[in-house]
């Protein structure tokens, strides 16, 4: 009878070991496959650090798992894009997340959040303005680079603009080098200090929000923006 009753236990006491580790292999399958949302520059949560997590394992990624979506996340993701045949957005859509292997049912999409402020700035901001600024002031003297930085600073600042640097430089149309590639190369040293200094203040065009080269507008409203001053070969409005 005694036999009996420990047999009995250790069939029970097995059981719950099978139950709880099958618990725990649903959980994070479950986990792996629940949905998530677009993500894109300048948000944060646990569904960023499970594309860094998938991006780092694939060696895309050399950056830490922190659940912030910033430079080097976007740039490993326009590399996992390009060479998986996608668009290269660096914006992890519906696409995106079959080929990294998340679920994109939107039923169960889990929210993520947008962590921009504008009274600070991190070292994901700096690079991505000396990226902007190497493609639209690249052959500018410095203190033309820092002006077309302190343009997008302005913008940050002004009601009729987005209130992020990301923000501004990825609002649709609004400049050159983000549509025709100029601004993925690698920034200069150069255009990360004016970068620098457009963030820490530093504007040379006396306010202004808008810049053009008079010799290659096809817009020509332009034209009609009160003019502060001319830096190199950009000529800087209100």
């Amino acid at each position: 009878m005694k036999n009996y009753s420990i047999s009995r236990i250790k069939v029970i006491l097995l059981i719950l070991i099978l139950f709880t580790t099958f618990c725990i292999e649903y959980s994070a399958l479950n986990m792996s496959m629940t949905a998530m949302s677009n993500l894109y520059w300048g948000n944060s949560g646990s569904d960023v650090s499970r594309v860094q997590s998938r991006l780092k394992d694939w060696g895309y990624y050399d950056g830490p798992v922190d659940g912030f979506f910033g430079v080097r996340t976007w740039l490993a993701v326009r590399k996992f894009q390009a060479n998986n045949g996608l668009n290269v957005t660096g914006i992890v859509d519906d696409e995106t997340k079959v080929a990294l292997g998340f679920n994109t049912s939107t039923s169960a999409a889990i929210s993520s959040t947008y962590n921009a402020a504008t009274s600070t700035t991190t070292n994901d901001d700096v690079y991505l303005l000396a990226m902007l600024i190497d493609g639209e002031a690249r052959g500018e003297p410095f203190v033309g680079k820092v002006a077309v930085g302190a343009v997008v600073m302005n913008r940050v600042r002004s009601p009729m603009f987005p209130h992020t640097i990301a923000g501004v430089i990825f609002q649709p149309g609004a400049f050159s080098a983000v549509d025709d590639g100029q601004m993925w190369l690698p920034p200069s040293q150069d255009s990360i200090r004016a970068a620098e200094d457009a963030i820490a203040g530093w504007d040379p065009t006396g306010g202004a929000l808008y810049y053009y080269n008079a010799s290659k507008v096809q817009n020509y409203w332009i034209f009609n923006r009160p003019i502060i001053t001319q830096i190199g070969s950009h000529i800087f409005a209100r």
